[in-house]
Protein backbone atom coordinates (compact mmCIF):
# COMPACT_ATOMS: atom_id res chain seq x y z
CA UNK A 1 0.00 0.00 0.00
CA UNK A 2 1.15 3.55 -0.70
CA UNK A 3 0.44 6.34 1.76
CA UNK A 4 0.52 9.87 0.37
CA UNK A 5 1.93 12.45 2.77
CA UNK A 6 2.05 16.23 2.69
CA UNK A 7 5.59 17.30 1.71
CA UNK A 8 5.42 20.24 4.11
CA UNK A 9 4.01 18.64 7.28
CA UNK A 10 4.45 14.91 6.75
CA UNK A 11 0.75 14.40 7.56
CA UNK A 12 -0.83 11.34 5.96
CA UNK A 13 -3.59 12.55 3.62
CA UNK A 14 -4.71 9.53 1.57
CA UNK A 15 -3.66 6.07 0.42
CA UNK A 16 -3.81 4.14 -2.81
CA UNK A 17 -6.63 2.05 -1.37
CA UNK A 18 -8.91 4.84 -2.64
CA UNK A 19 -9.58 5.25 -6.34
CA UNK A 20 -7.28 8.21 -7.02
CA UNK A 21 -7.48 10.00 -10.37
CA UNK A 22 -5.15 12.68 -11.67
CA UNK A 23 -6.94 15.81 -12.89
CA UNK A 24 -5.34 18.43 -15.18
CA UNK A 25 -1.86 17.32 -14.13
CA UNK A 26 -2.26 19.40 -10.97
CA UNK A 27 -4.41 17.54 -8.45
CA UNK A 28 -5.66 14.12 -7.46
CA UNK A 29 -9.31 13.45 -6.78
CA UNK A 30 -10.65 10.49 -4.84
CA UNK A 31 -14.27 9.54 -4.27
CA UNK A 32 -15.18 9.03 -0.65
CA UNK A 33 -18.08 7.40 1.16
CA UNK A 34 -20.06 8.29 4.22
CA UNK A 35 -19.63 5.80 7.02
CA UNK A 36 -21.29 5.42 10.42
CA UNK A 37 -19.06 5.37 13.47
CA UNK A 38 -19.82 4.96 17.16
CA UNK A 39 -22.94 3.48 18.66
CA UNK A 40 -21.17 0.25 19.51
CA UNK A 41 -23.49 -2.15 21.31
CA UNK A 42 -21.59 -3.75 24.14
CA UNK A 43 -23.40 -6.82 25.46
CA UNK A 44 -22.73 -7.28 29.16
CA UNK A 45 -25.05 -10.29 29.36
CA UNK A 46 -27.87 -8.57 31.21
CA UNK A 47 -31.46 -8.54 30.00
CA UNK A 48 -32.92 -5.12 29.34
CA UNK A 49 -35.46 -4.09 31.90
CA UNK A 50 -39.11 -3.85 30.85
CA UNK A 51 -39.12 -0.34 32.27
CA UNK A 52 -36.49 0.68 29.72
CA UNK A 53 -38.66 -0.34 26.78
CA UNK A 54 -36.98 -3.66 26.10
CA UNK A 55 -33.81 -2.16 24.61
CA UNK A 56 -35.30 -1.72 21.13
CA UNK A 57 -34.58 2.00 21.01
CA UNK A 58 -33.04 3.41 17.86
CA UNK A 59 -29.32 3.97 18.32
CA UNK A 60 -28.79 7.71 17.93
CA UNK A 61 -25.14 7.65 19.04
CA UNK A 62 -23.89 6.77 15.54
CA UNK A 63 -22.29 9.58 13.62
CA UNK A 64 -22.03 9.93 9.83
CA UNK A 65 -18.51 10.84 8.69
CA UNK A 66 -16.55 10.91 5.44
CA UNK A 67 -14.23 7.87 5.35
CA UNK A 68 -11.07 9.71 4.20
CA UNK A 69 -11.57 12.52 6.71
CA UNK A 70 -12.07 10.01 9.52
CA UNK A 71 -9.34 7.54 8.51
CA UNK A 72 -6.63 10.16 8.08
CA UNK A 73 -7.79 12.29 11.04
CA UNK A 74 -8.22 15.41 8.91
CA UNK A 75 -9.33 18.48 10.82
CA UNK A 76 -11.96 20.83 9.42
CA UNK A 77 -10.94 24.45 9.02
CA UNK A 78 -12.57 27.57 7.61
CA UNK A 79 -11.53 30.02 4.92
CA UNK A 80 -13.02 32.94 3.14
CA UNK A 81 -11.90 33.36 -0.46
CA UNK A 82 -9.25 35.97 0.33
CA UNK A 83 -7.64 34.00 3.18
CA UNK A 84 -7.67 30.78 1.14
CA UNK A 85 -5.92 32.46 -1.79
CA UNK A 86 -3.35 33.90 0.60
CA UNK A 87 -2.73 30.45 2.09
CA UNK A 88 -2.58 28.84 -1.34
CA UNK A 89 0.01 31.34 -2.57
CA UNK A 90 2.30 30.57 0.39
CA UNK A 91 1.70 26.84 0.13
CA UNK A 92 2.50 26.74 -3.60
CA UNK A 93 5.72 28.67 -2.98
CA UNK A 94 6.72 26.11 -0.32
CA UNK A 95 5.87 23.19 -2.65
CA UNK A 96 7.96 24.78 -5.40
CA UNK A 97 10.93 24.99 -3.00
CA UNK A 98 10.44 21.32 -2.00
CA UNK A 99 10.38 20.34 -5.67
CA UNK A 100 13.70 22.15 -6.24
CA UNK A 101 15.20 20.51 -3.13
CA UNK A 102 14.23 17.10 -4.53
CA UNK A 103 15.94 17.91 -7.84
CA UNK A 104 12.93 18.64 -10.03
CA UNK A 105 13.80 20.12 -13.41
CA UNK A 106 12.94 23.73 -14.25
CA UNK A 107 10.47 22.35 -16.79
CA UNK A 108 8.71 20.24 -14.11
CA UNK A 109 8.48 23.26 -11.80
CA UNK A 110 7.05 25.36 -14.65
CA UNK A 111 4.45 22.63 -15.41
CA UNK A 112 3.51 22.59 -11.72
CA UNK A 113 3.06 26.37 -11.61
CA UNK A 114 0.95 26.39 -14.78
CA UNK A 115 -1.23 23.45 -13.71
CA UNK A 116 -1.69 24.69 -10.15
CA UNK A 117 -2.58 28.18 -11.31
CA UNK A 118 -5.18 26.84 -13.73
CA UNK A 119 -6.75 24.54 -11.16
CA UNK A 120 -6.78 27.28 -8.52
CA UNK A 121 -9.01 29.30 -10.86
CA UNK A 122 -11.50 26.39 -10.93
CA UNK A 123 -11.51 26.29 -7.13
CA UNK A 124 -12.11 30.02 -6.85
CA UNK A 125 -14.95 29.82 -9.39
CA UNK A 126 -16.74 27.24 -7.18
CA UNK A 127 -15.37 28.36 -3.81
CA UNK A 128 -18.69 28.16 -1.96
CA UNK A 129 -18.99 24.43 -2.81
CA UNK A 130 -15.89 23.37 -0.89
CA UNK A 131 -15.21 22.30 2.67
CA UNK A 132 -11.63 22.60 3.90
CA UNK A 133 -9.52 20.19 5.94
CA UNK A 134 -5.95 20.18 7.18
CA UNK A 135 -3.78 17.31 8.34
CA UNK A 136 -3.62 15.81 11.78
CA UNK A 137 -0.74 18.05 12.89
CA UNK A 138 -2.98 21.08 12.25
CA UNK A 139 0.03 22.89 10.80
CA UNK A 140 -1.37 26.01 9.10
CA UNK A 141 1.42 25.91 6.50
CA UNK A 142 0.44 22.44 5.26
CA UNK A 143 -1.83 21.32 2.46
CA UNK A 144 -5.52 22.12 2.64
CA UNK A 145 -7.57 19.15 1.46
CA UNK A 146 -10.70 20.19 -0.42
CA UNK A 147 -13.97 18.29 -0.02
CA UNK A 148 -16.81 18.68 -2.50
CA UNK A 149 -19.71 16.59 -3.84
CA UNK A 150 -20.18 15.16 -7.32
CA UNK A 151 -23.00 16.33 -9.58
CA UNK A 152 -25.35 13.81 -7.94
CA UNK A 153 -25.10 15.87 -4.72
CA UNK A 154 -24.51 12.68 -2.72
CA UNK A 155 -21.03 11.38 -3.53
CA UNK A 156 -18.28 13.22 -1.64
CA UNK A 157 -14.79 13.52 -3.12
CA UNK A 158 -11.55 15.10 -2.01
CA UNK A 159 -9.07 17.11 -4.03
CA UNK A 160 -5.39 17.17 -3.07
CA UNK A 161 -2.46 18.91 -4.75
CA UNK A 162 -0.42 16.32 -6.67
CA UNK A 163 2.97 18.03 -6.31
CA UNK A 164 2.42 18.58 -2.58
CA UNK A 165 2.56 14.84 -1.88
CA UNK A 166 5.29 12.33 -1.29
CA UNK A 167 4.68 8.60 -1.58
CA UNK A 168 5.59 6.18 1.17
CA UNK A 169 5.25 2.44 0.70
CA UNK A 170 4.07 0.55 3.78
Amino acid sequence: MIIYKDVITGDELISDSYNIKEIDGAVYEADCTKIAIGGDNIDIGANPSAEEGGGDDVDDTKQQVIDVVYSFRLQETQFDKKSYLSHLKGYMKAVKEKMKERGASDEAVKEFETGASGYAKKIVANFKDYEFFIGESMDPDGMVVLLNYREDGVTPFITIWKHGLKEEKV
